[in-house]
């Protein structure tokens, strides 16, 4: 176990009953999309390997890889030490590769997981546990946290054992990418739009819809999510990125101003919207000139 001031990681708790009865099918998935990241995948199937409860799946969605992810995958499928799905897509985003790996799902339950990051050895338990417990009728989802591998907390320290949030007041309150496990019912329900030329849509206009359908229970002592930002990540460049997919942009602000309470931050938000509408219209006379 180790531990940093209220928060637990790789605590294993002891054993409970899981969200459903075993059957053939697994009750957890883990979705990885990944582009070109054979370098990074080995960590994420150790952690994998080591998980101290072993009802999951892993569905690998290949957006396109050129370097060595199939065939690492394919060796890992012939060792069967578990249960891995590999899909392979044309390059389209990891907005669509997460809607490609929720269509392959077998689990109730879907936990994200990128190709870069890892899990820690009692990630699954807790998630099995912590349904198991709460009232999951209710639920859409829960949320753990994220640390760095260097055990550094991801965002604030919260005193709190659990509470319910939308993902929007979440993001205020924790300051920090968090972990989320959604039912797969309400990833269906809430896919991400595909939207021709783009390539990027934040996730936090899906999980604000998911929260919309039900209760996220929060859980700001558990982290069960190890994470590290490189610098050719999704996140990286926000300008270029908000530049390239200004129409995915702009459904999410849009959003935005409809959620906030704060004046400030429906301005700031509208500002954004400003800029996507800008950078679209740029596109769009580019593609004109183009043809010219």
């Amino acid at each position: 176990m180790m531990s940093r001031g209220n928060l637990r990681i790789c605590l294993a708790p002891n054993s409970r009953a899981d969200f459903r009865p075993h059957t053939s099918y697994p009750v957890i998935t883990i979705v990885t999309p990944t582009f070109n990241r054979a370098s990074t995948l080995p960590r994420l199937y150790e952690s994998l390997l080591k998980q101290t409860h072993q009802d999951f799946e892993w569905v690998v969605v290949d957006d396109g890889s050129s370097d060595a992810t199939s065939e690492l995958i394919k060796n890992w499928q012939q060792a069967n030490a578990i249960r891995v799905q590999y899909i392979f897509q044309r390059n389209a985003g990891k907005h669509i590769a997460l809607n490609t790996g929720v269509t392959h799902a077998q689990g109730d339950i879907i936990f994200i997981v990128d190709s870069d990051d890892a899990i820690t050895e009692d990630a699954i338990r807790n998630i099995s546990d912590k349904f198991a417990e709460s009232d999951h009728a209710k639920l859409s989802g829960l949320c753990f946290r994220k640390v760095k591998f260097d055990g550094t907390l991801v965002g604030r320290e919260i005193a709190l054992d659990s509470i319910y949030a939308t993902a929007n007041d979440a993001g205020k309150m924790f300051r920090g990418d968090l972990a989320y496990v959604f039912k797969r019912a309400a990833m269906q329900g809430n896919p991400f739009p595909q939207i021709p030329g783009e390539k990027f849509v934040p996730e936090l206009y899906i999980w604000n819809k998911i929260s919309d359908t039900g209760n996220i229970l929060f859980f700001p002592r558990i982290a069960i999510y190890l994470c590290d930002y490189l610098i050719d990540g999704y996140t990286s460049n926000f300008t270029a990125t908000l530049r390239n997919n200004p129409k995915g942009f702009l459904l999410f602000y849009i959003d935005q101003v409809k959620r906030e309470k704060s004046p400030l931050l429906k301005i700031k938000y509208a500002i954004r919207a400003f800029q996507c509408l800008y950078f679209r219209a740029a596109k769009l006379f580019k593609r004109k000139a183009l043809k010219n």
